[in-house]
This record gives C-alpha cells, structure tokens and sequence, in this order.
C-alpha cells in the first residue's frame, strides 16, 4: 500500500473528526492485517509503549502542575514580578510573560501555564486599559513557553520516540526559551508605548516587593529544585517530576489553600490528560510500527535525501510540512507522527537530533495559536469569555515572531546547542 494512500486515509478520518488516537490505532491495525501480519503484535506493542519509566513523568509533571493552579500559584507569581517591573512602559505585559516562563519552568505544560497565568492576567490588565485582542494573544503565546522552557512534556516525548537525552534537551530549550519570551516583552513594551491606552502603575514599595516576593518564593525555589535535581544528575525527569509533585502539594496545603475537593478536581483532570497522552501515544507507537514495516519511513527518508541535498531546503520543507500539519492537528498528535517518519533523515543531512528536537519544538509552539486547533487559543477563549477572533487577532504577531526564530535557529545554531555541549 503506497504512502499517498495511507496518507489520504489518515487525514479523511481526522477530517471525520474521529479521536486521534483511534484514528492512528485503527489504521496501524488494518495495515498489519493487510501486510499481514499476525495481530499478537498489536497488544505487544501497547504494553511496550506504556512499560517505560521515563513516561512516568508526564502523569506526575501533569500532576503538579494542576495542583499548583488549583493552589492559586499563578497569582502569587503574577504579584511578585508585577511588584518589580509593573510600573515600566507596558508593565503588565512584561509581569504575564516572565509569570509564564517562570510557571513554564514548573509545569512543563503549555495549557497549565496559559490557564493559570489567564485567570489573573487578564482581569487585571483589561482594567488597566490594555487593548483586549493584545491581552488575549500575549497570554495564548505566553502559555506556549510551557513546551520550550524545562521541564517540557513534548521534550520528555521526543526524546523517549529518538531515545534521545532528555537532560540535553531541556538544556537546549534554555537558549530558544529565553530568547523568545525577550521579544515577546519587547513586543509587549512596543505596543504598550505606542498604543497609549494603558494605564502606568505606579512603582510598588520596597514593603509591596518584599511581601510580594516572599509569597512566590516557594514556588520559585520548587522550580529550582526540579531543574537543579535533573541537570546535576540526582534525579530522572521521572523521579525530580514526582519529588515536585510532593513538594507542590506541602507547599498549597501550607498556605491554606489546598482542600481534599481541590486535590481530587487535580486528579481528575491530570488522569483526563495523561489518559489522552497516553492512547494518542499507543495510537502511534502501533500506527509507526505498520508504516516501518511498509517501509514508508524509509522510502520518505530517501526521497527526502534524494530531492533535498542540501539541508537548508531540506529543513525549510519541513518547516512548511509541519505549519500545514499543524492547522489540523494538535502538538503531540504532530511530535508522534511526524518524528518516526523524519528522524531518519537526519544522521543523512548531518542535522543535530538536539537540535532538530528544540526546532520542532519551536514549531509545534505555532500551531498552539494557530486556528483552527490551536489549543492555546480555546483555552484563552474560554478563561476570557472572549471570541475565536478576538484571540486569533491577538495571536497572530507572536505566531509571526515564533516562525522568526524557528528560521533564526537554523542560522544561529548556538543558540540551541552552546548551553548543552559547553557547560
């Protein structure tokens, strides 16, 4: 069966609307069946999927991060950086972007981060006469920090698909992480100064600092430990993930704000997500052991390789196949079809696994605002009560800026790789 076929079957049933998971899976199926193959493989391969530990880390960064949303943490963050930089041109646009590197920095979750910094940002800052559409789209693009800055829950996926290092990988999403969320502020103070509907706060008190920074300490220090305990080597992402988990949980209930009601509103919706992470993922481990064994990767590998010497072009088509990807499908659904099918091409054009990871990762971060399945923008949508449209017109100069340095990667490939390989 030829690749087109299988392609054009694939995208019917996601047009038809059938769940991505039992798309890839039903299809993975058939093409065993029509190889054929005996079908004992199928459950081999699910239970392979499930049996790694370093998979534990998705249910248990999921875990964490929605108890310190339940917790109330994105206030205390808000607070805090609002105390110091608040009463500068655009002030509450640079206080939401460094709240959501710095809950980016605890979660690993680009919807965790938008809702949680969301449900205060925006309130605040529409009060304060910043244009509605501006609010809307700096929190949707904000929220994707969650995937580039570590821990990063599409990072620990890919580097389980390409067995790839996960410590190295969230070293390399450093670089780009910082990077993007310092044009995202300077895009933020440009408009705010040339907009001239906002409304400047005044600069808080040493006491306002002081109480303010006080109170996000906690959380601050937790990231720390997450980051600090993976990269010095005392800890897996798997095991530093449910270390934060225990400490998120001690430090909401010692502020009082953590009940029994709100510990199981956590569970709930980390078990909704992880249950949907993990059926997209056997879906796919299935769907790419058929399309392996058809040969598909391999033949795209070459055509690739055959048609794109040169790898500049090579990567720019990529580029382009993954924008397009990523109109219709969400970013895990892009990460685990599209790296089984691409991560053979790479060792041929000399093109980093490293880096090549932080790329995607990059791209996969545009398609979260990008209709008409951008998942940051419902998210926003529904914590502003606001419009598709409002989101999306909003939305789309930071889209703009992420496509800038998903090209400027390429160019300044030390951006990605320095921090990893020169520690």
């Amino acid at each position: 069966m030829s690749a087109f076929i299988i392609l054009f079957v694939l995208i019917a049933l996601l047009v038809l609307r059938v769940p991505v998971a039992f798309a890839l899976g039903s299809l993975g199926v058939f093409l065993l069946w029509y190889f054929p193959l005996p079908l004992n493989a199928v459950p081999q391969r699910l239970y392979g999927t499930m049996d790694s530990f370093e998979l534990l880390a998705v249910p248990m960064f999921l875990l964490m991060s929605n108890v310190l949303l339940k917790g109330g943490v994105g206030k205390d963050l808000f607070a805090a950086v609002q105390s110091w930089v608040g009463h500068w041109p655009g002030g509450l646009g640079v206080a939401t972007i460094l709240s959501c590197g710095l809950f980016s920095a605890v979660s690993g979750s680009s919807v965790a981060t938008a809702a949680t910094i969301a449900t205060v940002a925006i309130p605040e800052m529409t009060k304060r006469g910043y244009d509605r559409p501006f609010v809307l789209g700096m929190l949707a693009a904000g929220g994707t920090l969650g995937i580039l800055i570590p821990p990063s829950i599409p990072l620990i996926l890919y580097g389980i698909v390409t067995e790839s290092s996960i410590p190295t990988l969230f070293l390399a999403g450093i670089g780009p992480g910082l990077f993007l969320a310092s044009c995202f502020i300077i895009y933020g103070m440009i408009y705010a100064r040339f907009s001239g509907t906002y409304q400047r706060l005044e600069r808080a008190s040493w006491a306002e600092r002081r109480s303010a920074t006080l109170m996000a300490l906690p959380t601050v220090l937790l990231a720390g430990s997450i980051i600090g305990s993976i990269y010095l080597g005392i800890a897996t992402p798997s095991e530093s993930a449910g270390m934060g988990f225990v400490l998120a949980l001690i430090i909401t209930t010692a502020m009082g704000r953590m009940t029994f009601e709100k510990i199981r509103e956590a569970t709930y919706s980390s078990m909704k997500t992880t249950t949907m992470v993990f059926l997209i993922i056997a879906g796919a481990k299935v769907f790419s052991y058929a399309i392996t064994l058809y040969q598909i990767p391999q033949n795209i590998s070459l055509q690739l390789t055959a048609n794109f010497s040169d790898p500049t072009f090579f990567i720019l088509a990529v580029g382009l196949v993954l924008l397009l990807i990523g109109f219709f499908l969400e970013s895990l659904s892009m990460l685990l079809i599209m790296v089984p099918v691409l991560f053979p091409s790479l060792s041929a054009m000399g093109i980093d696994p490293i880096w090549f990871g932080i790329f995607f990762v990059v791209l996969v971060e545009t398609a979260l605002i990008t209709p008409p399945v951008g998942m940051n923008l419902f998210i926003i949508q529904g914590v502003g009560k606001a419009t598709l449209g409002e989101v999306v017109k909003g939305a789309w100069p930071f889209a703009v800026m992420m496509l800038m340095t998903a090209a400027l990667l390429w160019f300044w490939q030390d951006l990605t790789l320095y921090i990893p390989y020169h520690q």
